[in-house]
């Protein structure tokens, strides 16, 4: 049986390598999705402001202990 459409698009996919760029920009846009659906405030601005945020100031979280 040949390969239905979406088999050959997932396929390409797979071997499409994604930039830097590109993972950044589906970070923003699935943290501003999920945000928005809580808070109608969120802007993407909002999310953009909060990323670049946490690249200057990171947040760390101690080690669990065993």
């Amino acid at each position: 049986m040949p390969p239905t459409d979406i088999e050959k698009l997932l396929a390409l996919a797979r071997d499409t390598p994604v930039s830097d760029a590109d993972r950044a920009a589906q970070r923003l846009s699935f943290a501003y999705g999920n945000a928005r659906m809580t808070d109608a405030r969120v802007t993407r601005e909002t999310i953009q402001r909060a990323a670049e945020e946490l690249d200057r100031n990171p947040i760390t979280l101690p080690k669990p202990t065993k």
